[in-house]
């Protein structure tokens, strides 16, 4: 029960159709309050019969007196402050039911279109909310699933310890169910890096490769159009915006579309991660605050190989993964 010496709050959602009488809402208990006068102007009946019709639910325990009545500080016209009684939304609707008169008619059709559509609203969004907490689990589910199912065909347990390690810390997966936090977001603006400064630090690495005997000149060799077509891919528009708007996708999308779409002739995984370094390099994302790299190397050689073993349909997952590990 409201305390005795508190004023209703002025928050008006009913008003009669002669504009004299405004029904305030109590937001900390949920409900309204009305006085014996504002009732009878309400339902345009006499205080006396309205004074009847509160005996008689009482009398017939339709409901407890003490617990939809309350007594609230109120101004009167003479500028002094009384006590007065103030009713409830329970006996003012049972009130309203008891009486017949035009206007307790209408203030029942508004008292029963408010409160459908409000279950109504109530009930669909409620319906939103466990469809998009049933799709952040299944998220999650599918990515563990993937990551568990991949480890069996990654070259060394240690890379898919390492990457697993890496996304149950940088997701903190309950925490983000819990935030609704499982997806892409907070993410960065990129600088374009252009493809001839990809192909000149592809041909560098190359040099480097060849003098420790770790590769052959296919190395690096374009299949004709696909790495343009990679590059541009990261740089896509529609509608005047960017298709992967932040640097975190353009990276992700980057060393996923150059392993997947066989770019080159020999060594599309090591170039993919050159390139994914070199772009968050050039982006000055490469390494956190604390002056660690965001993406270690055997993090990065485990995200390869996930990309190069995925299937199509994966991708999206992937892409995720990738931008959260990145962002942590």
């Amino acid at each position: 029960m409201p305390s005795q010496n508190t004023t209703p709050p002025p928050i008006q959602i009913y008003q009669a159709e002669n504009g004299a009488l405004e029904i305030k809402l109590d937001q900390k208990n949920d409900t309204i309050w009305l006085t014996q006068d504002q009732l009878s102007l309400l339902f345009d009946k006499e205080r006396s019969v309205i004074s009847k019709h509160i005996k008689n639910i009482f009398a017939d325990e339709e409901l407890e007196e003490k617990r939809v009545c309350a007594f609230f500080a109120r101004t009167a016209s003479d500028g002094k402050t009384y006590q007065t009684q103030f009713y409830n939304l329970d006996l003012i609707l049972s009130v309203g039911y008891r009486t017949n008169s035009k206007r307790a008619t209408k203030f029942r059709q508004w008292a029963n279109t408010v409160l459908k559509d409000y279950l109504l609203k109530g009930y669909s969004l409620n319906q939103k909310l466990l469809e998009t907490k049933r799709n952040q689990i299944l998220e999650i589910k599918q990515t563990l699933h993937f990551l568990v199912k991949s480890s069996k065909n990654l070259e060394s347990s240690e890379l898919f310890l390492e990457i697993l390690e890496r996304f149950s810390e940088s997701l903190v997966l309950l925490n983000k169910y819990d935030e609704d936090r499982l997806v892409v977001q907070n993410t960065s603006k990129s600088v374009k890096v252009e493809i001839e400064n990809f192909r000149q630090m592809i041909a560098q690495t190359k040099q480097e490769l060849i003098e420790k005997n770790e590769a052959t000149e296919l190395f690096g060799q374009e299949y004709e159009g696909k790495f343009e077509s990679t590059i541009s891919a990261i740089y896509q528009t529609f509608g005047g915006n960017d298709l992967y708007p932040s640097l975190e996708e353009k990276a992700a999308n980057l060393l996923y579309l150059t392993i997947k779409n066989h770019s080159f002739v020999d060594g599309n995984k090591r170039i993919g991660s050159i390139l994914f370094v070199y772009f968050l390099a050039k982006n000055n994302f490469l390494y956190k605050p604390t002056g660690q790299l965001k993406i270690d190397q055997n993090t990065l050689v485990a995200l390869a190989l996930l990309v190069a073993q995925s299937k199509p349909t994966e991708k999206e997952i992937l892409i995720k993964l990738i931008v959260n590990l990145i962002q942590n």
